[in-house]
Formats: structure tokens, C-alpha cells, sequence
């Protein structure tokens, strides 16, 4: 049975009153539709303010002509506020001059003044202000005295209305500003979380590259080492060399299947924290023995992060598989690591003078430099004076330096 869906609660008016209010004016949707209803109920408002109050005489034909031209031009106040705050001065001066009712025609001018105040910069806001304030005084000194008078006593909710206007602009543009700020940060979240994704996947490249590469190498050369000993005397075939040889095979593609379950079970991990075992120099023995290297290893009682464990073994794992790969068959390689000096020293060499040897081309001496300046080390890797190839890292032992 399905449960009722409950619809959230719909704002409160104080809520929709700020919303509308903190929009901007010239992107609210149906703003045309909405300035058409406002200027024709402002235009009721203007016929009943002119019928029923007995401030200056009735408005003639000539009157509600100019009544009307104060109002239709509100239709267009927030595309073009200036010219329509212009056509509604240009309507009200002779209207106000003829001394027709006054009233009428005061909640247009003000409606427009607000939208002018709300939406020009404070500077044009304080001198059209000051435009308006000092024509409708002047035209109504000259109408009369007394007229002019309650018209200068009146102008403070000309003030008020431009007051509100501006209070209305700056609250606008803070919320502008605080929408942009959100947005920008946003931004930038949605951009850190796309960099992080791309150098996750680098370094699940790095680690399949590492893994896979290495174990195929080893597996296609016990595999060569198992055919030579079956094709070259049949007669005499070698059943314990055959043995080991398919041994070894075994060994690696159980290590290989090991290690990339590690790596899909970091896959699949849920939390963003989530990581699995590194591997580390403890490991090495294990990786050098097949790949049968010798190894020197002299750490002493420094403390090394496992972030530099972890890049020295990729990259020793590398290095043998460029070695086996490349040197050709018999080939000769040694494995020394050191920590001395703050400096995690890995060094991996071999002579690559058996016939056969080629050169390799791809991509395991860039993954070796990754890896090294992903912990602040550096990596150079080149062939030897005396022939072969050699690989030598030196890694920060500061945690401060040494970050994955």
C-alpha cells in the first residue's frame, strides 16, 4: 500500500512578499501581463479618487484625457521606467495646472517614481527626485499660494516613496550578490569534486597499469620458460622445471586476482573516505622474488608514510616489469632501497646485456614520475653508462611533504 504523498507546506505571505520583492524587475516572468493589471486597476483607482474627492474642480473632457495619459504609460514601468516616470510628468503638469482633482493622479506618479527609485542608481534616483519635488511645488505655488504650500508639506511622501525605492534596489542587489556567491561556490564545488573524479580515475589507470602490466610480464615469461624447456630436448624432458615454471603461473595469477579484487572492492566502496590496503614495503620480498631480483633494503628505524610505501612498491613493480620486458631473458636486476637524509631512496638497475634486449615505449616511466610527484618526490629513469637501464626515486619522508 502506497503511502499519501504529503505536499510541503506553501509559504507564508510575509515569505511570498519577500520572494517578490527580492526579484529582479526585469526577469520576473509575465512582468508586461502584470504592469497591464496594475496600470488598469491604478486607472479605477484614479476615476474613483476623481469623482469622489472635492479637492480642485471636477477633471473636464481635457482632464480625463490627460488622466488617462498619466495611466496607460504605467503598462511599460518596468522596461522603461524613466521615459514612462517622463510621459506620466508630462500628463500630470497641465492636469495639476488646470486645477483638476489632484488626488487622482497621485498613485500613478508615485508608482512610477518607486519604480524609477527601485531600479536607477541612487544618484539618478536623488536628482530626479529633486526634479519632480521642485516642478509640482513651483506649479502649484502658481496655482495657488495655499496649494503650494500643502504640496511642499505633502512632498515627504514623494520622499518616502523614493526612500523605499532605493531601500528596495540595495535589498535587490544583496540578494544578487549573495545568490552569486552561492552560485559561484557552487561552481567551484561542482568543479573540485570533477577534478577529483579525473584524478581518481588516473590513479585507478596507474594501479591497473601497475598491476596488470606486471603480472602478464611475469606470467609470458614463466609461459616462455615452460616451452622452452618442453620444445628444446623432448627426449629429456625437465618435469620439475615444467612444474615450477606452471607453479610460478599459478602464484602470479592468484597475486594478480588478489590484488585487483583490492582494487574493485575500493571501487565499490560507498563513503567518499573509503580506501582500501596499500601496499607497502613489506610486500616487496614477495614482488622481487618473482620477478628473481635481488633486494637490499635499509629503512632503519625511519617512520615512512604509507602514501611513500605505497608509491616506492608501484614503482619497483614498474620498474621490474619494464626490466623483464625489456632486458631479455637472463637479464640481471637489483633493487635497493634506502632511507636516509629525509629521502626514501629507491633504485632499481640491470644490465640488459642479454641478446634480444629491446627498448620499451609506452606509458610506465610516466606513471613512475606520477607517482613519485603525487608524494613530492621526484623520478629519473634512463639507460647506464656500463649498459642495462636504471630507475632511481627519491621520496619525502615528511608527512607534510609526502601527501597522496
Amino acid at each position: 500500500m502506497q503511502q499519501p504523498q504529503t505536499r510541503p507546506p506553501a509559504p507564508r505571505l510575509g515569505e511570498r512578499v519577500l520572494t517578490a520583492v527580492s526579484r529582479d524587475p526585469l526577469t520576473v516572468p509575465h512582468r508586461t501581463r502584470n504592469d497591464a493589471v496594475l496600470a488598469a486597476a491604478i486607472g479605477v483607482l484614479a476615476v474613483v479618487l476623481a469623482l469622489t474627492v472635492r479637492e480642485g474642480h471636477p477633471p473636464d473632457a481635457l482632464g480625463w484625457v490627460l488622466l488617462g495619459g498619466s495611466v496607460v504609460p504605467l503598462a511599460r514601468r518596468r522596461s522603461r521606467p524613466v521615459p514612462v516616470l517622463l510621459a506620466v510628468l508630462v500628463c500630470i503638469i497641465p492636469y495639476h495646472a488646470a486645477d483638476n482633482t489632484h488626488f487622482a493622479p497621485l498613485p500613478g506618479s508615485l508608482l512610477a517614481l518607486y519604480t524609477v527609485a527601485a531600479t536607477a542608481r541612487p544618484l539618478h534616483t536623488f536628482l530626479i527626485g529633486t526634479g519632480v519635488i521642485g516642478t509640482a511645488v513651483a506649479i502649484m505655488f502658481k496655482v495657488d499660494t495655499h496649494q503650494g504650500l500643502e504640496t511642499l508639506r505633502t512632498s515627504g511622501w514623494i520622499l518616502a516613496v523614493l526612500v523605499l525605492g532605493v531601500d528596495v534596489r540595495v535589498y535587490r542587489r544583496y540578494i544578487a550578490s549573495v545568490v552569486g556567491r552561492a552560485e559561484r561556490a557552487e561552481r567551484t564545488r561542482e568543479e573540485e569534486a570533477a577534478r577529483r573524479v579525473a584524478e581518481e580515475r588516473l590513479r585507478i589507470a596507474r594501479d591497473l597499469h601497475d598491476l596488470l602490466a606486471h603480472s602478464i610480464t611475469l606470467i609470458g615469461v614463466q609461459t616462455s620458460v615452460a616451452s622452452h624447456v618442453l620444445t628444446v630436448d623432448p627426449d629429456r624432458l625437465d618435469r620439475a622445471a615444467v612444474a615450477k615454471a606452471l607453479d610460478d603461473i599459478a602464484d602470479t595469477c592468484r597475486t594478480a586476482r588478489g590484488e585487483l579484487r583490492t582494487t574493485l572492492e575500493v571501487l565499490r566502496a560507498d563513503g567518499p573516505d573509503a580506501v582500501g590496503p596499500l601496499p607497502d614495503l613489506a610486500s616487496l620480498p614477495d614482488l622481487v622474488r618473482a620477478a628473481e631480483a635481488n633486494l637490499d633494503v635499509r629503512t632503519g628505524e625511519h617512520r615512512i608514510p604509507p602514501a611513500v610505501e605505497a608509491a616506492a612498491y608501484r614503482i619497483v613493480q614498474e620498474s621490474l616489469t619494464n626490466a623483464v620486458r625489456h632486458g631479455g631473458p637472463g637479464v640481471r636486476i637489483r633493487v635497493a632501497v634506502e632511507a636516509a637524509d629525509g629521502r626514501l631512496r629507491v633504485t632499481v638497475t640491470d644490465d640488459g646485456t642479454a641478446p634480444g634486449a629491446t627498448a620499451g615505449s609506452g606509458y610506465g616511466i610516466v606513471g613512475m614520475r606520477e607517482r613519485a610527484r603525487s608524494v613530492g618526490g621526484t623520478l629519473a629513469a634512463g639507460p647506464r653508462d656500463g649498459g642495462g637501464f636504471q630507475v632511481a626515486a627519491a621520496l619525502p619522508l615528511q608527512s607534510s611533504e609526502a601527501t597522496a
